[in-house]
């Protein structure tokens, strides 16, 4: 496996020990004006439903992949649609989700290139899933300062 799904999939790690925490501390926000680890951990899931959905099954080498969404409005529904589900249910969605889109992303072929949207970048899975691990990284730094 490739270091940077590694890293990837490390997430489910962090995310899984979030099962130890109190629903309300899990249900506050990490700061003022900021979303709670709860609505953090549903926009970590619902951007791995987009990809393992909408970018995956066009990953081939050569592809021109659909663009990312509006992020504040892909953000907005993300919310909406975990909202009423319960800590725990959302901890195992993103956990469940994350792992089979590493796995989705494993099978595919190494050497690969494709573009996204009107850009010309070319990116390999390695060089995909490395924003994504930055991401985590980002989002998981919020978190852990508030539970520590």
């Amino acid at each position: 496996m490739m270091k940077q799904l590694k890293s990837f999939l490390g997430t489910v790690n962090e995310v899984e020990k979030l099962k130890d925490q109190s629903s309300n501390l899990l249900n506050q926000p990490i700061a003022n004006g900021k979303w709670s680890t709860k609505e953090i951990i549903a926009h970590m899931y619902y951007w791995d439903y987009f990809i393992l959905h909408q970018m995956v099954p066009n990953m081939v080498d050569g592809a021109k992949l659909t663009a990312f969404p509006d992020h504040n409005k892909h953000n907005e529904e993300g919310l909406e649609l975990v909202g009423d589900q319960s800590i725990e249910s959302i901890i195992k969605l993103f956990i469940e989700t994350r792992e089979k889109l590493v796995r989705e992303l494993d099978a595919l072929e190494e050497d690969i290139r494709f573009t996204i949207g009107a850009g010309k970048r070319q990116f390999s899975i390695e060089s995909f899933v490395k924003i994504f691990v930055r991401h985590d990284a980002h989002h998981l730094k919020q978190i852990h300062e508030l539970v520590e």
